[in-house]
C-alpha cells in the first residue's frame, strides 16, 4: 500500500512575487558599502542608546563639583562639564532622549501628513482645502515655526515633540498626495472600482501601500533632520531645558568653554554629526533599493 504525501504547501503568487522583491532589495542593500556602512553606525547608536542605564558610568544628572573641567581620563572618558557631569554618560543618555523625540516626530508627522495627502489626492474634493492649509505651514520657515510652537508649549521633551511635529507634517502631505495622483490613475485602480470597491477601501487597500516606498525613505532621512533641528532648537534656547542630557542642548550649555575645555561640546557635536551621517546614509541606501528607476 503506497504512503500517503502531505500536500505542500505553496504561497499565492503575489505573495511569492513579494517576497522576491523583498529578497533582492535587501541584496542590493547588502553589497552597498555606504548603506551597510550606515546601517553597521545607526545600529550600534541604537544599542548604545537601549543600554545606556547599564553601559553609562554615572547618572546624567549626577554632578560632582570638585571634578568640574577635567580633561578626557580613564575614570572620564569623554572629560567632565563645567558642573562636574560626565560627559561620556550623559551623550549616551542624550543620544537615548533624541533617538526618542526623532522617532516620535518622524512617526507623527508622517502619520498626519500621509492620511492628509492621500485623502487630498485621492478625492479631490478635499484637495484644495487641505493643501491650502499645507501651504499656510509651508510659507514660514520650519525652524522659525518650531521656534514659535515651542516658546507657547514649554521646554520639555514632550512639548518640543509636537512643536516639531506640527511643522514637519506637510512634507509627507505633499509627498504622499503626489504619489497617490500617480497611482489613482492606474488600471489596478479602475479595476478596483470595476469590481465594486468602495473609494475608502481602494484607496487604503490599494493606493496606500503602493505608494508607501517613498515615505520610508523620506522618513529615514528625516530622523537626521529631526535630530539636527532638535540641537538647533536647544542651542538657540527654545528646546530643553538647560542642563538637561540632550546634545544640542549639551553643546550650547558648554559653548562658553568651546576654547578653552573644547572636549565639553566637541564630543556632543560630534555625536550629532555621527548620528546624523549614518541615518542618512541609511536613508541613501533605501532609495537606490526601493527608487525603480535606480535598482536596475
Amino acid at each position: 500500500m503506497s504512503e500517503l504525501k502531505a500536500p505542500e504547501l505553496t504561497l499565492p503568487k503575489k505573495y511569492e512575487s513579494n517576497i522576491r522583491e523583498l529578497r533582492y532589495s535587501v541584496y542590493l542593500l547588502k553589497h552597498s558599502a555606504l548603506a551597510v556602512f550606515g546601517i553597521s553606525i545607526v545600529a550600534t547608536i541604537i544599542v548604545v542608546a537601549l543600554l545606556a542605564p547599564y553601559v553609562a558610568p554615572y547618572a546624567p544628572e549626577a554632578r560632582v563639583w570638585e571634578d568640574k573641567l577635567q580633561p578626557p581620563t580613564f575614570q572620564h572618558l569623554f572629560g567632565t562639564d563645567d558642573r562636574g557631569g560626565d560627559v561620556f554618560s550623559r551623550v549616551l543618555y542624550g543620544y537615548r532622549l533624541d533617538l526618542a523625540m526623532s522617532t516620535s516626530v518622524v512617526i507623527f508627522a508622517a502619520t498626519l501628513g500621509t492620511v492628509l495627502g492621500s485623502v487630498a489626492g485621492f478625492f479631490q474634493r478635499m484637495d484644495e482645502l487641505l493643501m491650502r492649509v499645507t501651504d499656510v505651514f509651508l510659507a514660514v520657515p520650519s525652524l522659525i515655526l518650531a521656534m514659535a510652537f515651542g516658546a507657547v508649549l514649554g521646554r520639555t521633551p514632550t512639548n518640543l515633540v509636537i512643536a516639531l511635529a506640527i511643522t514637519w507634517w506637510p512634507v509627507y502631505s505633499r509627498l504622499v498626495r503626489g504619489q497617490v495622483l500617480v497611482e489613482k490613475q492606474k488600471l489596478y485602480v479602475e479595476a478596483a472600482r470595476a469590481s465594486g470597491g468602495g473609494a475608502a477601501r481602494i484607496l487604503f487597500r490599494h493606493v496606500l501601500p503602493n505608494s508607501i516606498y517613498p515615505i520610508l525613505v523620506n522618513a529615514t532621512l528625516d530622523l537626521g533632520a529631526v535630530i539636527l533641528t532638535t540641537a538647533s532648537l536647544s542651542f538657540l534656547g527654545f528646546g530643553v531645558e538647560p542642563g538637561s542630557a540632550e546634545l544640542g542642548r549639551m553643546v550650547a550649555d558648554g559653548r562658553a568653554y568651546v576654547f578653552t575645555h573644547p572636549w565639553i561640546i566637541g564630543f556632543p557635536g560630534l555625536a550629532i554629526l555621527i548620528a546624523s551621517l549614518g541615518l542618512n546614509l541609511v536613508g541613501d541606501g533605501l532609495r537606490d533599493v526601493l527608487d525603480p528607476r535606480l535598482r536596475r
